[in-house]
């Protein structure tokens, strides 16, 4: 047996003789825990069905491939495949959308591609920001300010700007 299939049984052991050596109630403060963490997950339902629906939307009406095709020539410019622009729109706001995008894209063009390697990097050097901060915000109760979303964007556009360059620079 390996350490990290004893990973997690370590840790439960360890929780278990932590929480007998300071007498606490460990099974009544998991009931506790448990019973919190759904009562969230039942309230970011509503928020959840929303933002599916919304990025199911931009993509049936075809907004995003419009999107994509005003975007194409600035993209042009700045070195950008522009097969990758759609995983682009999607990737901030649903992760299983840029998914599903980037499956989409290795069915057109091979995954060794400029193009393939550029979207492997966008999707494993940026993150679901406006979908993490809207599950935040609604688990927190919260409205966040206007520089948490510019923060995020600013990231965002970043990955996207580094994801060829990186491509460029370390794969040949």
């Amino acid at each position: 047996m390996t350490v990290t299939n004893m990973t997690v049984p370590i840790i439960i052991t360890f929780i278990l003789l932590f929480g007998l050596f300071k007498r606490t109630d460990v099974t009544g403060d998991f009931t506790a825990g448990a019973s919190v963490g759904l009562k969230t997950a039942a309230e970011l339902i509503p928020i959840l069905v929303l933002l599916m629906t919304a990025v199911g939307m931009f993509g049936a009406s075809g907004a995003s491939a419009h999107l994509a095709g005003l975007i194409s020539p600035l993209a042009e410019k700045l070195g950008f495949p522009t097969e990758c622009i759609e995983l682009a729109l999607l990737r901030p706001v649903s992760g299983s959308g840029a998914i599903a995008s980037l499956d989409e894209l290795y069915t057109r063009i091979p995954p060794d591609s400029f193009a393939g390697r550029t979207a492997a990097v966008l999707m494993s050097s940026t993150e679901t920001t406006f979908y993490t901060i809207a599950v935040y915000s609604a688990a927190m109760r919260k409205k966040l300010g206007s520089r948490v979303f510019i923060a995020t964007a600013a990231a965002d556009i970043t990955g996207f700007i580094l994801s060829p360059l990186m491509v460029r620079l370390l794969v040949r």
